[in-house]
């Protein structure tokens, strides 16, 4: 409902640069994800304030359907570091996520063997 009013930006960031669409997908909700991304105005690789992606918030918290989701939009980068140099496989595989690790090991965008900068 929120959506079909006059004024509402879905793609406006909070105090921490997180749009709706990280937040739907940091938490796991497919529905919401599957809504914003129906939208022009959302941008699905948008990073917050410490570079993280919607991809790699729902990869650190294994959310699996919304990495399925997300996946499938040319417009994601799988292999997108955060501010600190961490894909999200990177997240993923820290967070022991085994179910998206292999999903994302699967994808030939996405390289196991990058390197984390220091910096």
């Amino acid at each position: 409902m929120l959506l079909e009013r006059d004024g509402v930006d879905p793609d406006k960031p909070d105090e921490y640069d997180q749009t709706p669409l990280s937040c739907a997908a940091w938490n796991g909700y497919e529905g919401v994800v599957k809504i914003l991304l129906r939208r022009d105005d959302v941008h699905p690789n948008k990073p917050d304030k410490g570079g993280r992606t919607p991809l790699s918030l729902a990869a650190g918290d294994g959310h699996e359907g919304v990495m399925k989701i997300l996946l499938e939009w040319d417009d994601v980068d799988p292999d997108k570091p955060d501010g600190q140099g961490r894909t999200p496989l990177r997240w993923a595989t820290l967070s022991g996520h085994d179910g998206v690790v292999k999903m994302l090991l699967r994808r030939d965008d996405v390289s196991p063997a990058k390197r984390r900068k220091l910096g």
